[in-house]
């Protein structure tokens, strides 16, 4: 009894840990089998009035069917960042490695993509990093954006670097 409880209670631990997932703003089919693109938007928990925008993969049922995967989307992703409103800049990483923001789960188990703040204060500028966390061939899909703070006048909750 205790061997079949494992995989499901390690099941419900992959499938309830993570970040908050992001608002969907948009949805489309890009070929005829209806594989899509999802467009969702989130804010940066600790930088108020910046706003990311991701767009991933969603695999139809046509293309499950016929290459199996069933419980995987691809973690190819693509960000964009801006400001979208007065900046306040809230106790964030400084550090070479800033800090995850965003995380999505783009399979059962062992991937996602993710999105990493990172702080460059030689250009006063915010970097924002989406990339997979796929065990397999994870470095390749990766995608930048960056948000200048020159000339934004942020407000800096923690003191500025």
């Amino acid at each position: 009894m205790t061997r079949c409880l494992l995989p499901v209670l390690l099941l419900l631990l992959n499938l309830s840990g993570g970040a908050a997932r992001a608002d969907e703003v948009g949805r489309f089919a890009n070929d005829w089998t209806g594989n899509g693109l999802v467009v969702e938007a989130f804010a940066d928990p600790a930088v108020t009035g910046v706003t990311c925008d991701v767009v991933h993969f969603d695999r139809s049922v046509i293309d499950r069917l016929t290459k199996g995967n069933w419980f995987e989307n691809p973690s190819n992703s693509a960000i964009s960042c801006t400001r979208t409103g007065p900046v306040t800049v809230g106790k964030i990483a400084l550090g070479p490695k800033g800090e995850e923001i965003f995380s999505q789960r783009m399979s059962l188990f062992f991937k996602s993509i993710a999105v990493r703040r990172i702080y460059d204060q030689k250009n006063d500028t915010l970097i924002y990093v989406a990339y997979s966390r796929q065990i397999k061939d994870a470095s390749a899909k990766m995608g930048l954006s960056t948000v200048s703070l020159y000339d934004a006048h942020p407000t800096w909750i923690q003191a500025k670097p």
